[in-house]
C-alpha cells in the first residue's frame, strides 16, 4: 500500500512517500481503506519533531475516513462496506482517560496514524461516518469536531441563550460556533483577519473582536455582556492567551482549556480564576462514546463541517505548508485516490 511516513528530516521535509505490505487482519480486527484524512496544528508539530524523534519512521495524522475492507474473526460491529472514521484515542472507548489511552495516540511517535491507504484497528476503534457525510466531510471530525463537542458538552454543559467566547478559525474554534450556534448559543470570537472576522459573522458570531487592536480583547468580550462576563470560553491559546480568557468570563464562568498554539508553560495570574470561582477543565479530544454521541448531534442539527481546501494524496506535503500558513478558515484535508 501507499503511504507517507515521518522520516528524521528537518521541518516539513520529514514527510516523506514509501510503501508497506498491507496490514494483517487478526481476530477482532476491522480493516479500512481509507478515503480521505484531515489535518490538525498537532501533526505539524510532530512532523517538525521527527528529525530529533529517534524512533523508527512513523506514519503522521490522526484522522481519517473511509470504508472497511475486511473483517477479523469475532468482528459483531462492523460488516464490509461499512463507512467509518478512527477514534483520535483507539482504545478510550468510555469512563475516564488513561495513559495506556494517551500512550495509542494515532499519528504520534507511538503508534502508526491515518495517512496510507489502509489501516488495521480493533473494531471497538471505529464509529460510524453520519448519515449523508462525504469521506473528506467525515474525515474533519475524530480531533477538531470531537474536541468542540466535550468542550461544549461533556466537560461543560452550554446552554440556550449563554454566551461563548471561541479563539481564531481552526478547526475546533469553527466547528464550535455551528455546535453553539445549534442550541442558540451567544457566540464571541477572536481574529486579527478582517476577511476572516466577516466569514465568521457570517456564519453566526454575533461580534467578531480583532486581538491584535485590541490586546485587552478579554476585557472587550466582558464589556459585550454588560460587564457579566462570558459563560465559556475555549481556550486554544494556551499561555500567552490564558489570562484574557480568564478576565473574559463571568464569576463561575467555566473556560475548557485545549490547546497551546501560544505555548504550554509560561506565566499566568490565577488571581481572578481564584477570586471569581472559575472553572479550567482539561480537554483532550474524546472517548469512542463522546464520538457517537456527537454523531447523534450532527445528525439532529444537520451540520457540516467548513472544509477550507482539499489536496490530493501526491501533495500532501502542501497540504501541511497551507495548514502552517495559518491562511485557511475551517479544515485542510488530503483525499485519497479511489481505488
Amino acid at each position: 500500500m501507499k503511504t507517507w511516513e515521518l522520516q528524521a528530516k528537518p521541518g516539513l521535509d520529514s514527510l516523506t512517500r514509501a510503501e508497506r505490505p498491507s496490514p494483517v487482519v487478526g481476530a477482532g480486527d476491522v480493516k479500512v481503506r481509507v478515503r480521505a484524512v484531515s489535518l490538525n496544528y498537532r501533526d505539524l508539530l510532530v512532523a517538525k519533531g521527527a528529525e530529533k524523534s529517534g524512533g523508527a519512521p512513523r506514519v503522521p495524522t490522526s484522522d481519517g475516513a473511509g470504508e472497511v475492507i475486511e473483517v477479523g474473526p469475532g468482528v459483531t460491529r462492523w460488516k464490509v462496506g461499512d463507512r467509518v472514521m478512527a477514534n483520535f484515542l483507539p482504545h478510550w472507548v468510555d469512563g475516564e482517560l488513561s495513559d495506556s489511552h494517551q500512550a495509542s495516540v494515532l499519528g504520534s511517535f507511538g503508534a502508526d496514524g491515518m495517512l496510507r491507504e489502509e489501516v488495521v484497528l480493533p473494531e471497538h476503534s471505529w464509529v460510524r461516518i453520519p448519515a449523508g457525510y462525504s469521506f473528506e466531510e467525515a474525515a474533519t471530525l475524530p480531533c477538531a469536531g470531537l474536541t468542540a463537542w466535550q468542550a461544549l458538552f461533556e466537560v461543560t454543559s452550554l446552554r440556550p441563550g449563554e454566551t461563548v467566547l471561541l479563539q481564531g478559525s481552526g478547526g475546533v474554534s469553527v466547528f464550535a460556533l455551528q455546535l453553539a450556534k445549534a442550541i442558540n448559543a451567544r457566540v464571541l470570537m477572536t481574529s486579527s483577519s478582517a476577511e476572516k472576522a466577516k466569514r465568521l459573522r457570517e456564519m453566526g458570531a454575533q461580534e467578531v473582536i480583532d486581538y491584535r487592536a485590541e490586546p485587552a480583547w478579554g476585557k472587550r468580550a466582558k464589556e459585550l455582556t454588560g460587564g457579566r462576563g462570558v459563560d465559556l470560553v475555549v481556550e486554544v491559546g494556551g499561555q500567552a492567551t490564558f489570562d484574557q480568557s480568564s478576565t473574559a468570563l463571568r464569576f463561575g464562568g467555566a473556560m475548557s482549556l485545549l490547546g497551546v498554539l501560544t505555548g504550554g508553560r509560561g506565566e499566568v495570574s490565577l488571581s481572578t480564576v481564584l477570586h471569581r470561582r472559575q472553572t479550567v477543565h482539561g480537554v483532550y479530544v474524546g472517548s469512542v462514546s463522546m464520538f457517537e454521541r456527537f454523531v447523534r448531534a450532527i445528525e439532529a442539527t444537520g451540520i457540516r463541517p467548513v472544509i477550507d481546501r482539499v489536496f490530493d494524496f501526491e501533495d500532501a506535503r502542501a497540504a501541511y505548508a497551507h495548514l502552517e500558513s495559518a491562511q485557511h478558515l475551517g479544515k485542510v484535508v488530503v483525499k485519497l485516490p479511489t481505488p
